[in-house]
């Protein structure tokens, strides 16, 4: 921490996108271990996998949901700091 202190705006930036990314990283594994933990018990009581096509439209779904929630609260928070 000491050493963050010393660094300009800008590199304490770039250390932030990187703690930032390495979080990222670690929250896809855990979603893939997560994913895999499941997979023998799909196997076990025949679910068919999935298709390339499937998760990809599984994925842009949960994605849109996601930019709905977002608009959301953020315009929901917008509003508020008008009154």
């Amino acid at each position: 921490m000491s050493k963050i202190r010393t660094l300009s705006p800008q590199q304490v930036a770039e250390v932030e996108d990187f703690v930032e990314f390495l979080a990222t990283k670690v929250r896809k594994r855990r979603a893939l271990d997560r994913l895999l933990a499941i997979a023998p018990a799909l196997e076990a009581v025949g679910a068919a996998p999935m298709s390339e096509g499937d998760i990809a439209a599984e994925v842009d779904a949960v994605r849109a949901e996601r930019r709905v929630r977002e608009a959301g609260s953020t315009s929901k928070e917008s509003g508020a700091d008008r009154s």
